[in-house]
């Protein structure tokens, strides 16, 4: 295939670096959300060093290594940590509640006819019980443990089997607390966001047209990058 064009490469390192710093949150705990992934870029930049294109730097067989090849491991490699370092930014300076009650603010969509209301309350409840199911899995895996049950020995498809004592029993809890959930909201009259009034409005301040200026020069930044100096970098 084409390799990818990693010309705006330096817009996005720049911009992530002056994102860090922006929001002030320690380097350490930024590359704490990358750990997890470690092993996962580096599956994803082997096997990518294997779709390049060109002069063989190294041959393995059938398979070779080209320079077009060493070019697309790092750039998805690049790519893949971006994304975490961006989404983990997102979540460690916005809380779940004004990610939601600013997707239900986005004018667009509604434009579009799209029920905002009903996807941010889905948010919502989704992000609210994510620690809830945690704390569920830790206690139905400690009660399995108990029980005898064996699920970190063994080969893959013998740790999937074990694996099932717990899926089964966080199925049936979290079904049952969707019901209990739905059953409570209908006892209190929810019936979705028509004609509801917002306990806190929001409004654009100076640091928001700065933040969209920001994004506007982003943006602006890869366009020049990518169409004009392409060639160059």
């Amino acid at each position: 295939g084409d390799a990818p064009d990693v010309s705006p490469f330096p817009t996005w390192i720049v911009f992530m670096i002056l994102a860090v710093g922006l929001s002030k949150i320690p380097p350490k705990t930024i590359l704490k959300s990358i750990k997890p992934l470690v092993v996962i870029i580096l599956i994803t930049g082997v096997i990518n060093l294997f779709y390049g294109e060109g002069e063989p730097l190294v041959s393995l067989g059938k398979l070779k290594i080209t320079m077009d090849g060493v070019m697309t491991a790092v750039f998805m490699a690049v790519r893949i940590i971006e994304l975490v370092i961006v989404g983990s930014l997102l979540t460690y300076t916005t809380s779940p509640t004004e990610l939601t009650d600013a997707l239900e603010r986005l004018k667009p969509l509604k434009v579009f006819k799209i029920d905002v209301h009903v996807i941010a309350m889905t948010m919502t409840i989704a992000l609210r019980f994510i620690p809830t199911l945690i704390e569920e899995i830790d206690k139905i895996m400690a009660a399995q443990k108990s029980r005898g049950a064996d699920m970190e020995s063994g080969g893959l498809i013998r740790r999937a089997k074990g694996l099932v004592p717990i899926l089964i029993p966080l199925f049936i809890s979290s079904f049952r607390r969707a019901n209990e959930l739905a059953d409570a909201m209908e006892c209190r009259c929810y019936r979705g966001g028509a004609g509801r009034t917002k306990m806190k409005e929001m409004h654009l301040h100076t640091g928001d047209f700065f933040a969209l200026a920001a994004v506007v020069l982003y943006i602006a930044g890869i366009f020049v990058v990518n169409h004009f100096l392409g060639s160059v970098l």
